[in-house]
């Protein structure tokens, strides 16, 4: 609905133009309105408030009356259906021989009178808290982490691959395969990382799960000495530590992962060593323009990246008819957010 004081300004507006010699529907258009709205607004030579706040509605013929709305009311006030939502009442009532309302009808009368609330003595359905979100722009600011099981020489026999990802350069900094899942290993890993990352500030957060061997006391403690902010998902919801499952799967699924298990402890880390090594080194991760984890964590990435985009500006000069618009965007990924998000606009920013 649009002011009187807004109107009278968006017809001055359109005046303005068309005196200057512009047409009045592109002159409406601009604004945001058709030209019979105009015509509506100006009718009479001055412009017209918007009646319909003051205009006078007549109730319509099959509404219902005063005596049926209070039957309503008091029906559903009674013991036997104070607990019970409209659609379980109106079923009784027909069961009785007794029609009062439609189902809707009884939601409109009830919230009417304010008396639309959570029946019975359930817990009322609440709208989950937004997950935890968290932006990098450079290595070892945050960091996220899991457990996973891998499978071991038997049926139902597992080992724990401990593992810390960079949030931002996408690398495994830190990662341990254990017997036993507690949060002494947890802890450790998490000191020996820092130290082995050589950086005089550990990262601001660590995000992980609601996993009782990242959440417990030895670990809160460790963080707090080292003045990291610890950081969960929300119950029951994986996504919300999206790169440490993906890079799992990834894991999982590379050719030489063996389905049929570890024969030893040792043999699982050997594997989990030399799967860290090629996956830092060697793999070009989609996610960071097809760079190696490694190589953006040392920000050799940026140099790269410029000598592609230069690259394939060359070929365009030498061969402009091959293109039908730009060439491939080899732009470097400042910021890398943990769970944006829906509105927000991730953009690949060229350095």
């Amino acid at each position: 609905m649009i002011s009187t004081p807004e109107r009278r300004r968006a017809v001055s507006l359109i005046d303005e133009a068309r005196a200057a010699g512009a047409r009045l529907k592109p002159s409406c258009a601009v604004l945001g309105i058709t030209a019979r709205t105009w015509q509506r607004w100006t009718q009479g030579g001055a412009v017209r408030a918007d009646g319909r706040p003051t205009a006078v509605r007549p109730a319509p013929s099959h509404a219902l009356t005063e005596d049926e709305r209070q039957a309503v009311l008091k029906t559903t006030l009674q013991p036997d259906y104070a607990a019970l939502p409209p659609g379980r009442i109106v079923p009784r009532l027909a069961d009785q021989g007794v029609y009062l309302a439609s189902e809707s009808t009884f939601y409109r009368v009830l919230r009417a009178h304010d008396l639309q609330h959570h029946r019975g003595r359930a817990k009322a359905p609440s709208t989950p808290r937004p997950p935890t979100k968290h932006c990098a722009d450079k290595p070892n600011q945050v960091w996220c982490w899991d457990i996973t099981w891998l499978p071991g020489p038997i049926r139902g026999q597992f080992y724990f691959l401990y593992l810390i990802l960079d949030l931002y350069s996408r690398k495994i900094v830190g990662w341990e395969v254990h017997e036993v899942e507690n949060s002494a290993q947890a802890r450790d890993l998490v000191e020996r990382t820092v130290w082995r990352e050589g950086i005089l500030d550990p990262p601001r957060v660590l995000h992980g799960d609601n996993g009782s061997p990242l959440k417990g006391a030895t670990v809160q403690a460790l963080l707090g000495r080292l003045g990291i902010t610890a950081s969960f998902s929300r119950p029951r919801v994986s996504d919300d530590n999206a790169y440490a499952e993906a890079l799992f799967r990834t894991l999982k699924y590379s050719p030489g992962f063996p389905r049929q298990g570890f024969a030893t402890l040792a043999a699982a880390r050997d594997w989990v060593q030399a799967f860290a090594n090629c996956y830092n080194t060697v793999h070009r991760h989609r996610g960071i323009q097809y760079v190696t984890p490694q190589q953006r964590h040392s920000g050799e990435d940026v140099a790269i990246l410029r000598q592609r985009h230069a690259l394939y500006q060359a070929a365009q000069r030498q061969h402009p008819t091959r293109w039908s618009g730009d060439t491939r965007n080899w732009g470097h990924i400042r910021e890398v957010w943990l769970n944006p998000e829906n509105n927000r606009a991730l953009t690949t920013k060229v350095a």
